[in-house]
């Protein structure tokens, strides 16, 4: 078997083939072959995984206050190419982070590509979206200018090749006219600076050359630059948005304006390569999705053409003569199995790939971000900023040769991608040596089933969460039908209205990446880099079923939009109930309580509408797509007000606190010693950035004021320390393994306060249970007997602690009332991470409901 250690010394058969002539842009090719590179060092960090237990978020982020542009942009209304706009310029900023570098501040961007149109008529410029903080998101599209016939031509083709790709596969005009589209992704992390210099440098190349083989390309080939994905985070110097959100954990969620922007432009764009430009590995890391690398793809149409490009990619880099870019990193062929990975569908590159993309994420090599931003002479920076942007310019000049020379073939394998889809075929064996080193260890596979169902009627759990789905897959751009009638799949029957996502279809791997289950992959990848388990099926509240196999016949429409599914199911006068199922019946309740209605909570967890506030409930239903039923007779419940939450917590979980209606002040150790008034509190969550022992005597005095009428929710390490230091509920919360992530299985408390109609699957990261449960404390949620882990990637510790089979069966989140009368819950799993798992969030607005109930 050939190992990924021994893959490095066949890659001079490989390279061979690349190394005769000159590049198609001008730049000569590296004849040799690489010598054996050492390991590099990775700079980049999960983000929004363990280090959210000790930053707590803050508020609303500097800058977000008086960012004027001037002017409008003004667009050329044209059907062809150029497609130009006279943008808006932003005022200056003189703290602009990248100044320091040398490179493009954000403001220089819009008068750089002003005056690159104005000579040009290559070169088309879109504003494609808004930054969290209103900067505007630049789409720059380099082609050779077209007529509006010849762009609804290419339009079309690009149409035929996801909808009709056998047509396609046949269309020999197309074959020789369509023009391969490429996108560059830059600058998604804000202090990984040097993918937007390295664009703009290649953009107004491309604008303005006489070359003879680049005006070539541009006839055969639409090249797209995101310029800065993340503005925000570049002009502040920091890896995050405005929102504190890596965004590139959030392509599968899509829960940033960012990301939604770049999720578009992947579906719009449909490229046959892209590169996603990052830093900074201490060397240069072209990572090619080396496995582990996820099950559902058509790997074998990959990665043939993912390994040579990024040989090419090396060659490139090498050539240019810095001794810091020598040592190149390719890690399908250099890493051991598992050290390098890119499982999870919510990286650009990953993400890319399931729209029919060879794409790659490029690590330029020396820093300039973080500590080495603030401790070297600005002439070091410059000159590393300067190697950095070379090396950008490098990967997309190669990965443009590339594409060019093997245009027809990567358009061929593009088509192929979709047209298995649309057929429904399986994922094709991949023989060993299919590429040189490619062996037991790369290989991945799962079974697409025949359809999944969202079912309609009162077997749907939640009709709000069913819409939330069904919109988010239509926006990926999953097919989904609506059915107008009754149909039988696998010996059920579905009422009208359901909807089916038939895995027949060219993005099936995309949709099935969303609604599988997904894999156990902990002893196949010893190490894993960010999470590998997610299951929008299992986390985001809907009930779904999966069809393996059956003769589907349905007959509906494609849906557009998910069928609105709010409304009030009672007779005037009477008063109306609801079920806290999901984030959206949280957000309804908290719509109500900001509206000055009396709400009353009743011992099992459902809300109690008073029929004067009917005018109300229709709004918010139909605002959330909640259901109010009829309030039965029984007790009255307990007063339920508008809360204010003190929430020292995660920059996700800020983010879904108030996606939910919830009012939250942000605090941290820090904030209550200076004096932060928790009189106005209703409840304290804790989970990032809190030590009870580090609170002065003052504020120390003010929590226990607090404690005597507040409630307390806690999630992961942090709370548990602080229910522990602050003498809380008598519990001993275990650890487990740090990195251990991914979808488990649990089992509810009926009568619990999190919800009777919790989900029987939850999400951890750096999970904990607790044990030595004392008197008084109620277990809310337990792991799964046994191995709990669904999918994702859960190991021991050396010394045997800290894995699944010690947390089977163990309490995962706990409730109580402490001696001073708080009602508190602590959660060992992850309800709100990175605002995925929405499903979950009906658990934390339940806790956060009754932990305020007195």
């Amino acid at each position: 078997m050939l190992t990924r250690r021994r893959r490095h010394r066949l890659t001079v058969v490989a390279a061979a083939v690349l190394t005769a002539g000159t590049a198609l842009l001008g730049t000569p090719v590296a004849g040799a072959a690489p010598a054996q590179p050492e390991r590099v060092t990775k700079g980049e960090d999960p983000a929004n995984g363990p280090d959210r237990n000790e930053v707590a978020a803050t508020d609303t982020p500097a800058g977000r206050s008086g960012l004027r542009a001037h002017g409008a942009n003004k667009v050329t209304k044209k059907d062809g190419y150029p497609r130009q706009t006279q943008l808006r310029v932003f005022p200056e900023e003189p703290s602009d982070s990248s100044i320091k570098l040398g490179l493009a501040p954000y403001h220089s961007i819009a008068p750089k590509l002003n005056e690159i149109q104005q000579r040009s008529d290559r070169v088309s410029v879109e504003v494609v979206g808004q930054s969290g903080l209103g900067r505007d998101l630049y789409l720059v599209t380099l082609t050779a200018p077209e007529r509006p016939q010849e762009t609804r031509q290419q339009d079309a083709w690009r149409a035929e090749i996801e909808n009709d790709p056998r047509s396609a596969a046949r269309d020999n005009r197309l074959r020789r006219e369509y023009k391969a589209p490429v996108w560059i992704n830059a600058n998604i992390h804000g202090d990984e600076y040097e993918g937007t210099d390295g664009a703009l440098r290649m953009i107004d190349y491309l604008a303005t050359t006489s070359d003879r083989k680049a005006l070539e390309l541009l006839r055969q080939h639409r090249v797209y630059f995101n310029v800065s994905a993340n503005p925000d985070g570049r002009v502040s110097g920091v890896r995050a948005n405005a929102n504190n959100f890596d965004l590139n954990r959030d392509f599968v969620t899509s829960s940033q304006p960012e990301g939604r922007v770049m999720r578009d432009l992947a579906i719009r764009t449909q490229p046959v390569a892209m590169l996603d430009e990052h830093g900074y590995v201490g060397g240069t890391l072209i990572e090619p999705t080396g496995p582990p690398h996820g099950q559902n793809y058509d790997f074998d149409l990959y990665i043939k053409h993912g390994y040579a490009a990024g040989l090419k990619m090396e060659q490139g880099v090498k050539a240019l003569g810095h001794a810091e870019a020598q040592n190149v990193q390719i890690p399908f062929r250099d890493y051991p199995v598992g050290e390098w990975d890119g499982w999870a569908p919510v990286f650009t590159a990953q993400y890319a790939m399931f729209h029919g993309a060879v794409a790659y994420t490029i690590e330029v090599p020396l820093q300039v971000n973080r500590g080495a931003y603030q401790s070297l002479p600005v002439s070091e920076l410059r000159r590393r900023a300067a190697v950095n942007t070379d090396v950008v310019e490098s990967t997309i000049r190669s990965t443009l040769d590339y594409v060019s020379a093997n245009r027809a073939d990567m358009i061929s394998n593009q088509i192929e991608v979709f047209r298995r889809g649309a057929a429904g075929e399986a994922l094709r064996p991949i023989p060993d040596g299919f590429v040189p080193g490619f062996g037991p260890e790369d290989r991945y596979s799962t079974k697409f089933p025949r359809a999944y169902v969202i079912p309609a009627g009162p077997t749907q759990r939640s009709g709000a969460a069913a819409a939330r789905l069904v919109d988010h897959l239509v926006a990926h751009d999953v097919r989904v039908t609506r059915a107008e009638r009754a149909f039988s799949l696998n010996g059920r029957t579905y009422p009208a209205g359901s909807y089916v996502v038939d895995m027949h279809q060219a993005k099936r791997a995309l949709a099935n990446v969303m609604l599988e289950q997904g894999g156990d992959v902990s002893e196949r990848a010893p190490l894993m880099y960010d999470i590998s388990g997610w299951s929008h099926r299992l986390l985001w509240g809907a009930s779904v079923d999966v069809a393996v196999s059956g003769d589907l016949r349905v007959q509906g429409k494609p849906v557009a939009a998910a069928s609105p599914t709010g409304g009030v199911d009672a007779a005037p006068g009477k008063d109306l109930t609801l079920t806290v199922r999901d984030g959206k019946d949280a957000s309804a309740v908290n719509d109500l309580l900001g509206r000055g209605i009396e709400l009353r909570r009743r011992a099992d967890g459902s809300i109690v509408v008073p029929a004067s506030a009917r005018v109300d409930a229709i709004q918010v239903a139909d605002r959330y797509g909640v259901r109010f039923g009829l309030a039965a007779t029984g007790e009255p419940g307990s007063p339920l007000r508008r809360l204010t939450i003190a929430a020292a917590v995660g920059p996700d979980e800020l983010f879904a606190l108030r996606d939910m209606g919830f009012d939250v002040r942000p605090v941290s150790t820090t904030v209550l010693n200076n004096g932060f008034d928790l009189s106005r509190m209703d409840v304290l969550f804790a989970s990032s950035g809190l030590s009870f022992t580090g609170l002065n005597p003052a504020a120390k005095t003010a929590l226990q004021a607090f404690l005597a009428r507040g409630g307390v929710v806690t999630r992961g390490a942090t709370g548990s320390a602080f229910n522990t230091q602050a003498g809380l509920l008598p519990v001993k919360p275990v650890q487990g393994k740090g990195d251990a992530n991914g979808v488990v299985t649990v089992t509810n408390n009926a009568a619990g306060v999190i919800g009777a109609e919790a989900l029987p699957n939850s999400f951890v990261y750096s999970p904990q249970w607790f044990t030595e449960i004392g008197a008084g404390v109620t277990v809310e949620q337990r792991y799964g007997n046994g191995n709990p882990l669904a999918s994702g990637h859960w190991t021991s510790n050396e010394d045997g602690s800290g894995g699944p089979a010690a947390a089977g069966g163990q309490a995962a989140v706990v409730s109580g009332t402490d001696e001073s009368g708080a009602r508190v819950v602590l959660f060992g799993t992850e309800p709100m991470f990175r605002a995925h798992p929405k499903g979950l969030y009906s658990q934390v607005a339940n806790a956060i409901y009754w932990s305020a109930t007195r």
